[in-house]
């Protein structure tokens, strides 16, 4: 019997924070492993097909750049090649480096395209200011970095900013807080389709055994 599984879409941009990618993909990446996946990964026999999660990384033009520490990122995608996602996960950055991809009009329509055709949105820190400049969070509850809170609140107004918590999830749109908030956010993610006990499983394999995927 084939295993169910879903895409995940990771946006890339100039100087994106990278625990905002990592996070949430070492989740995903880690999500339905057994023994004899591990025993296949040590002796390089492991591929895709053994896991429920399928993570890419897409960026506009698709060409390599740097992320906000300086390590080199290679997207697997253009806009212009890149498939329908299941679950897109929009990273964060500095305030400075969201304020000039807000004004990136071809990014901001590419995530509301994505919105009509995912079955999860998701944001990881101040990645919840491209989503709600796509139009997606009116109206919504919604939360980014503990240090971005107020001037998230004051440019979109529209928008029930949630002050505490890791992750506020309003069913097909779900936004993290700071940083490794990803990893609760995927964490719960993997709950809400897997179960309770592989979120569990999950967690314990990545030494945060006492999370509780929950709000």
């Amino acid at each position: 019997m084939k295993m169910q599984q879903w895409t995940v879409g990771i946006l890339l941009f100039d100087q994106v924070d990278l625990t905002d990618i990592t996070g949430p993909s070492e989740v995903f990446h880690h999500a339905g492993y057994s023994r004899r996946d591990l025993h296949k990964i040590l002796f390089g026999r492991d591929t895709p097909e053994n896991h429920p999660f399928l993570v890419k990384t897409v960026s506009q033009a698709g060409v390599p750049f740097k992320a906000s520490n300086g390590l080199r990122l290679a997207p697997d995608y253009s806009f212009e090649q890149t498939p329908a996602f299941d679950i897109v996960v929009i990273p964060g950055a500095n305030l400075g480096v969201i304020a000039h991809v807000l004004t990136q009009e071809e990014i901001i329509q590419w995530i509301a395209r994505s919105s009509s055709q995912s079955q999860l949105m998701t944001s990881v820190c101040t990645g919840a200011f491209l989503l709600a400049q796509a139009g997606l969070l009116n109206g919504k509850r919604a939360t980014t970095h503990w240090a971005a809170l107020d001037q998230f609140e004051q440019q979109f107004p529209q928008i029930q900013v949630q002050r505490t918590g890791k992750f506020v999830d309003e069913g097909p749109i779900i936004t993290a807080a700071a940083l490794t908030a990803g990893f609760h956010m995927a964490l719960h993610i993997v709950e809400r389709l897997l179960g309770e006990q592989m979120a569990q499983a999950v967690a314990k394999g990545i030494d945060m055994e006492g999370h509780k995927p929950r709000e």
